[in-house]
């Protein structure tokens, strides 16, 4: 690619907008950073003034191919197969998007004004004046996912149960969070105070994406392709694109943008501790029945309840029906055996069987999980916490069993 030249703001001749603006030229093509405050009615104007100006030939907008399909289709998750969703691993990302979705129906319900307005604009307008559109951005399951790869271990806990807290608080939006709204999107500015303070957290949420964005421009619209192409992007991410635009950009952007789109896969220990944990637990069980039958089915015993108890407890903390607590509780201590599926798994299975989620509770979805009982109260989001709660408190009960099986093999008072 071509050495960019910053320009004077020119689209539309004397068109103003509100938000902040850089263009920049490389080659015959030109760019015009469009810096938006995701809660401004303001910015949502400005992106329609200047597509209908009939200046540019391509919009690009801050937006995956996920996000964008969750925007132009709000109803999306209503089509989807929850049992898939539960096979598939995807509870939790489902769950985190709700989170997420309950913090901007929040914000909405107090501004009057819609998180993402301005991209919605720029959906509208785009497709009304037969322009192409350009999804640039990252897709958010991988963002969270590098960035809980990117911070230690010991600062996870803290940084997901503060987006937890903050998505699901029923307290009033602050002043603040809404200012920071106007920088970035829901994630950003829900990360925002812990990625001030943190490199690690600050690379895959901010600088990542800057560069992430700039990347797939030149996959997408590369300087010749297009003659005018609007950049719509939050007012946080101007700066770092317009930076990166200033450095020379590799003939084959691909390859760069798919290794910021990698996840370091789990270590061999990591992927080998359920298969290890196991073993030991079945090795707990033969050591009992060599030295005494007594103590080898005391052993078993103590698995099974405490894994089964631990387990049902939490899906009737989701306020299961009591068929799925019962067939939880049966299920764990031989699921926490058997690494290839999950007490989940069934849990969500079992419920979805017993109470399938009728057409009103996807059309209410997103209004119920903006209060912390609507969790419990929609069948939908229910089902999630079962899956979700079945699997800690499986999990739980493994170690927890798992220590009492050594302790009573290896402790002060084995035989």
């Amino acid at each position: 690619m071509t050495d960019p030249q910053d320009t004077a703001i020119q689209p539309g001749a004397d068109l103003a907008t509100s938000g902040p603006r850089r263009v920049i030229q490389l080659g015959e093509t030109r760019y015009t950073l469009l810096g938006t405050a995701h809660v401004s009615a303001e910015s949502a104007d400005d992106v329609r003034a200047l597509i209908r100006s009939g200046e540019f030939d391509a919009v690009a907008i801050e937006l995956c191919d996920s996000r964008h399909h969750s925007l132009d289709n709000p109803d999306a998750l209503n089509n989807q197969d929850l049992f898939e969703i539960f096979r598939q691993g995807k509870a939790g990302m489902v769950a985190a998007s709700l989170a997420l979705g309950a913090f901007q129906q929040r914000v909405a319900e107090q501004s009057g004004i819609e998180p993402g307005a301005e991209m919605r604009a720029a959906l509208e307008e785009s497709r009304q004046a037969e322009l192409p559109l350009l999804l640039i951005d990252r897709d958010v399951g991988v963002t969270l996912k590098r960035i809980y790869h990117n911070v230690p271990w010991w600062q996870r806990f803290s940084l997901f149960s503060g987006l937890l807290g903050s998505v699901l608080s029923r307290q009033d939006v602050s002043a603040e969070e809404i200012e920071r709204l106007k920088e970035g999107d829901v994630l950003e500015s829900t990360f925002s105070e812990f990625a001030a303070e943190s490199e690690t957290l600050y690379t895959p949420l901010i600088s990542e994406r800057d560069r992430y964005m700039v990347l797939r421009l030149a996959e997408e619209a590369p300087p010749g392709r297009y003659r005018h192409v609007l950049v719509v992007i939050g007012a946080g991410h101007l700066k770092g694109m317009a930076e990166e635009f200033e450095t020379p950009l590799p003939e084959a952007p691909t390859a760069e943008r798919e290794a910021l789109e990698e996840t370091p896969p789990p270590s061999k220990l990591w992927r080998a501790l359920p298969w290890l944990v196991t073993v030991l637990v079945l090795t707990g069980f033969a050591i009992g029945f060599s030295r005494n039958t007594e103590l080898g089915w005391q052993l078993v015993g103590e698995w099974f309840l405490i894994n089964g108890v631990l387990s049902a407890a939490a899906t009737l903390v989701a306020l299961a029906h009591p068929l799925t607590v019962a067939a939880t509780f049966f299920a764990a201590p031989l699921t926490s055996l058997n690494p290839t599926i999950g007490a989940g798994f069934v849990a969500a299975g079992v419920e979805l069987w017993l109470r399938k989620p009728k057409v009103r509770d996807f059309s209410t979805l997103r209004h119920d999980v903006t209060e912390l009982k609507g969790w419990w109260r929609n069948r939908v989001s229910r089902t999630l916490l079962v899956f979700m709660l079945a699997t800690l408190g499986s999990a739980a009960g493994t170690w927890v069993a798992g220590f009492r099986i050594a302790g009573a093999l290896f402790g002060s008072g084995a035989a």
